[in-house]
């Protein structure tokens, strides 16, 4: 594929004073490639959420952009802890976060289930002990 725009983003875990800064990047870029604004809504929010689940459950990871011709592509990847059981972390309402994610308002168990639905494409894999990659297309037109 050839990019239009390639760019990384590393999310460092914790991190909730930058949480959702890559995500209003990504969003700004794709306003300037004038993308259209229900293409634009639904990557913003899935960007948003799989950086939040860097930040909350990962010990650390990047957020890739890819927009080409054939569409917006995000890639989340991290170094653990993993994902036991892929099946119940898509339940909606289904969260391990921690308190301090959760005193902060966040780990409400609906950031897996919200990629899925905005993406055209959703991909999930992961493995205990070493981490996680989520990759998401979404189709321009």
């Amino acid at each position: 594929m050839s990019s239009l725009i390639h760019a990384e983003y590393p999310v460092e875990k914790g991190d909730y004073v930058r949480a959702g800064e890559a995500s209003t990047d990504i969003k700004r870029r794709l306003k300037q490639l004038g993308v259209s604004s229900s293409v634009m809504r639904r990557v913003a929010v899935a960007s948003y959420e799989v950086e939040l689940n860097l930040v909350i459950h990962s010990l650390g990871g990047k957020l890739e952009l890819d927009v080409g011709p054939e569409g917006v592509f995000l890639i989340s990847t991290d170094v653990g802890p993993g994902i036991p059981d892929i099946a119940m972390a898509m339940r909606e309402g289904y969260s391990t976060a921690s308190e301090e994610a959760r005193s902060l308002g966040f780990g409400a168990g609906m950031g897996l289930p919200n990629m899925k639905r905005n993406a055209d494409d959703f991909d999930i894999q992961s493995e205990v002990g070493k981490g996680t990659r989520i990759a998401m297309r979404f189709n321009l037109a």
